[in-house]
């Protein structure tokens, strides 16, 4: 059985990679011609070059594959184009998965995300019948999310075998970039972070998503959402944990949301000046103020979701960054 992997060079599609590879599937990657590697050099892996945007670079990859993850996209609490998230999240997911349907994959696994069921408040576990409330965030990421994932149940019901997965906030090593997750934790450990304010996320560490994402071609059922996360905490909560894994005290100062805002919305006008990724933006204050709480039992249940404990997977993370270079000397 071979199996492409689109996205292999991220986060999450590399992580996919190497438990493929435990599993002594053959795994061939479709990646852009000028990629950074790093995540999968080394692997043993075929790689085929070409765009999700591409279709016919899509096809020609997905060549003798029984199972396709199509988990590529554009990951990012900030760029200085916004239109990138468009093109890739909505137009390649759906140019891609077009591709999947005309050449006649046995299964394929969609990675949407989790915002894309909502933020429904510290009192609710939302489930996979949840429906998207962040549009008024102003994040483009999660625009785009839902907008790809409402492409791919288009396609879904012109009848691909497709199952969708909903990670969480996801976060783990390796961690090159870093993540949105990862660069939070780093940002208390290098102590960049001014303060906290109230709200709350669903947690997972990387190696349980890309297992789940193996077990939903396995096990999920054809047009289903499963949702890839584990332990629900509070944003406080969240940093005490990094503090711990850490040993850095984390940020005390809660902040008023006004006060967050304004913050924000400063260091986005400093970002637009200098075009380097800002601490935060107003959407990601919008975004971190609700509480993305989630029920995971679904995939637990179904699909043999692990559940790695939180403070290991940030005491691993913690851990990278300061072997690989990532935390300032104190």
């Amino acid at each position: 059985m071979k199996t492409l992997v689109t996205g292999a060079t991220g986060f999450i599609g590399s992580s996919i990679v190497r438990e493929l590879l435990k599993d002594g599937v053959e795994v061939r990657v479709l990646v852009r011609e000028n990629s950074d590697t790093r995540n999968i050099d080394g692997l043993d892996v075929e790689v085929a070059y070409g765009d999700i945007r591409d279709g016919e670079s899509v096809k020609a990859a997905l060549k003798g594959c029984d199972i396709f993850y199509q988990t590529a996209a554009l990951i990012a609490f900030w760029v200085s184009n916004r239109k990138m998230f468009y093109d890739i999240n909505v137009e390649g997911t759906k140019t891609a998965l077009n591709a999947a349907l005309e050449q006649g994959v046995e299964k394929v696994v969609y990675t949407s995300g989790a915002m894309t069921i909502g933020f429904h408040g510290a009192d609710t576990l939302a489930n996979e019948e949840g429906e998207f409330n962040l549009w008024d965030t102003g994040d483009h990421y999660f625009r785009s999310k839902y907008l790809g994932e409402i492409e791919a149940q288009k396609i879904c019901q012109r009848g691909l075998p497709l199952v969708i997965v909903n990670p969480s906030g996801v976060i783990g090593v390796p961690d090159i970039k870093p993540t949105p997750s990862g660069k939070i934790v780093l940002d208390i450990v290098n102590k960049k972070m001014p303060g906290y304010i109230d709200g709350g996320v669903n947690l997972v560490d990387v190696e349980d998503v890309a297992r789940g994402h193996i077990l939903a071609a396995q096990k999920g059922r054809i047009g289903e959402r499963y949702i890839l996360g584990n332990a629900n905490l509070s944003v406080k909560d969240f940093f005490g944990v990094i503090g711990e894994a850490s040993g850095i005290q984390p940020p005390s100062l809660k902040l008023p949301y006004s006060v967050a805002i304004a913050l924000a919305y400063l260091y986005q006008f400093v970002a637009n000046i200098t075009r380097k990724p800002p601490v935060i933006t107003p959407p990601g204050v919008r975004m971190a103020s609700k509480y993305g709480y989630y029920d995971v039992s679904k995939a637990v249940n179904e699909l043999g979701l692990p559940q790695t404990p939180i403070k290991t997977t940030i005491e691993k993370a913690v851990n990278w960054f300061r072997e690989n270079g990532y935390v300032k000397a104190a």
